[in-house]
């Protein structure tokens, strides 16, 4: 009897599927909560740009075998953005944790200004030299103006074409204060608001600071502001 007992014990155990006959393989952490993990992560980050967002998550290769992680938390990783064709890192702070970057497209589709016609360089900018114009600003070069705003009275610096986007760079705001002009000096501290004359020894800018030489001979530097005006704060 022992030995028919021995060979029962010896078939049933060769007949056990693989995997059961020992510890069980560890679990493997499934792509689909990855990806919804950065589907989370990119519709929370995204909700505040402007225009209509739309995104997809790349797929993850199906050869990765990460373990099993009871929570995941997806970032960005250094020099990543946003914007575009872009990456999204995943990693478990488990007990074997584990990092895993996924590949993601974002567009968002909104208002951008184009020139209507020619413009000159030195010219500042009205409503009539531009209009509104709908694409994907992902696929638009770098500081595009997206609002009359940000370009009404701004110089284009170079010749623009008709039906050119308008960008920051190819932009400079007017001045305010020109090299030579007179100015007036504000001043002001605790209790305290003065005036006075000086002439701008250099040109600047709504916010740019400038050197001013006084009807006393004496230079100081303010603020530039409209107006003709140099704020400086004691």
């Amino acid at each position: 009897m022992p030995t028919l007992i021995r060979c029962v014990l010896f078939f049933a155990w060769v007949a056990l599927p693989a995997g059961e006959s020992g510890a069980q393989a560890p679990a493997t952490q499934g792509a689909a909560a990855i990806q919804r993990s950065v589907d989370g992560f990119l519709h929370a980050q995204t909700t505040g740009l402007p225009g209509t967002v739309r995104y997809t998550v790349g797929a993850i290769d199906p050869r990765v075998a990460l373990p099993a992680c009871p929570s995941l938390e997806s970032f960005l990783p250094p020099g990543a953005r946003l914007w575009g064709a872009t990456t999204v890192g995943v990693r478990c702070n488990g007990s074997t944790p584990w990092t895993i970057y996924v590949t993601a497209e974002i567009s968002v589709t909104g208002n951008y200004l184009v020139t209507t016609r020619t413009l000159a360089p030195g010219q500042p900018l009205t409503p009539a030299d531009f209009a509104p114009q709908t694409g994907d600003l992902t696929q638009l070069p770098a500081g595009v103006l997206t609002s009359a705003e940000q370009a009404i009275g701004k110089i284009p610096t170079a010749a623009l074409a008709p039906g050119q986007p308008l960008r920051q760079d190819l932009l400079r705001a007017p001045l305010v204060v020109q090299q030579g002009q007179s100015v007036k000096l504000l001043s002001s501290g605790n209790g305290f608001k003065v005036s006075a004359e000086g002439r701008a020894l250099n040109n600047a800018q709504d916010g740019q600071i400038t050197q001013v030489r006084t009807l006393s001979g004496q230079t100081v530097s303010g603020v530039a502001r409209a107006g003709g005006t140099v704020d400086i704060t004691f």
